[in-house]
């Protein structure tokens, strides 16, 4: 599943988010309250932290939580809330172990509709509805997974051209445009309050 991609801005984590389905998904679980960029970083680190170039969902599944906590949590920690996030990357590898042989990948490669991709992933661990969605429309948009219908499953973040989630960011220009929907979107929900 080799893929470019440019949503941590860094070449190395990228890489590693082109070609690991895995890292791709834990790095969209972690994208909560801290930056994108960030976030999608986040893989990469605690594959490095791991002493791996890749993520098994098997070796986080079985690690020690309280070891595997402590590794998200060392400067620079790879979220601003490393102990509650090392637990549900966890709880997602374990879902991953127990229900699809611990290959992220197996998620989505034989979804038969867009609806059946948004159940599945609306399923995991830590993917409410939005996250799923968001997640979906990256998969569609820069993964080449697009089973019929995504677009739909994946709501407003499937449309073509619009700049809403880390979906749509292909390079620094377009996560400019996502900033700048995603302040919009937080300026009209507070003045709506």
């Amino acid at each position: 599943m080799a893929t470019k991609v440019q949503l941590a801005q860094r070449p190395e984590a990228d890489e590693l988010l082109g070609r690991s389905p895995l890292a791709a998904l834990v790095g969209m679980l972690l994208d909560q309250q801290i930056p994108m960029e960030w976030a999608f970083s986040g893989p990469y680190t605690i594959a490095q932290r791991l002493g791996t170039d890749d993520l098994d969902a098997h070796e986080i599944a079985a690690c020690d939580p309280e070891r595997f906590a402590a590794l998200l949590s060392e400067k620079p920690a790879v979220h601003r809330y490393p102990g509650s996030m090392a637990k549900r990357v966890q709880q997602l590898c374990q879902y991953l172990v127990e229900n699809y042989d611990g290959d992220a990948e197996n998620v989505w490669k034989d979804a038969g509709s867009g609806k059946e991709l948004f159940k599945r992933l609306n399923g995991l661990p830590g993917f409410g509805k939005q996250k799923a969605q968001i997640f979906l429309a990256l998969l569609g948009k820069q993964y080449g997974v697009r089973p019929e219908g995504w677009r739909e499953a994946a709501g407003a973040y499937g449309e073509e051209g619009s700049h809403r989630s880390v979906a749509d960011i292909t390079g620094p220009e377009s996560l400019a445009k996502v900033r700048a929907f995603k302040q919009e979107m937080k300026a009209a929900a507070k003045a709506g309050k």
